[in-house]
């Protein structure tokens, strides 16, 4: 299985909340991949800029730079599977925001399961797998 992780689950990582870090724990031991999409890499840079955190930023980038997750960005897959979803939930009149659009287009064309504590964001995406791992 390859688990996608959502901004929120890892700002909750590097709170050090339980939960998570022992489901990203018990994650790897089963041999299941990590990926942070390049959309979401950018939403916790982004915080960083605004709300310097050393001791964070430090341990992000340790989550990142030894393997423990791979920073994936999209490919043309993912663009098209993004032009589907913002059209079908157009067509639904529902919307959400575009940063979520784009993390279920990424989790859709990798065959990834979002883990994300915004299940209801994501609930009206087709074929998109979500799971929370804060309850």
């Amino acid at each position: 299985m390859i688990y996608a992780l959502d901004t929120n689950i890892i700002i909750h990582y590097l709170r050090g909340e339980a939960k998570i870090c022992e489901n990203l724990n018990k994650a790897v031991m089963r041999g299941h991949n990590l990926v942070i999409p390049k959309i979401v890499d950018y939403e916790i840079r982004r915080g960083f800029r605004i709300f310097p955190a050393e001791k964070k930023e430090a341990a992000y980038n340790i989550l990142i730079g030894e393997g423990f997750c791979a920073v994936i960005d999209m490919d043309n897959n993912s663009w098209e599977r993004t032009e589907q979803i913002y059209a079908d939930l157009y067509g639904k009149r529902l919307t959400i925001g575009e940063i979520d659009i784009l993390i279920a287009a990424f989790c859709n064309a990798n065959n990834c399961i979002l883990v994300t504590n915004n299940v209801k964001h994501f609930e009206n995406i087709d074929r998109l797998e979500v799971i929370n791992w804060l309850l």
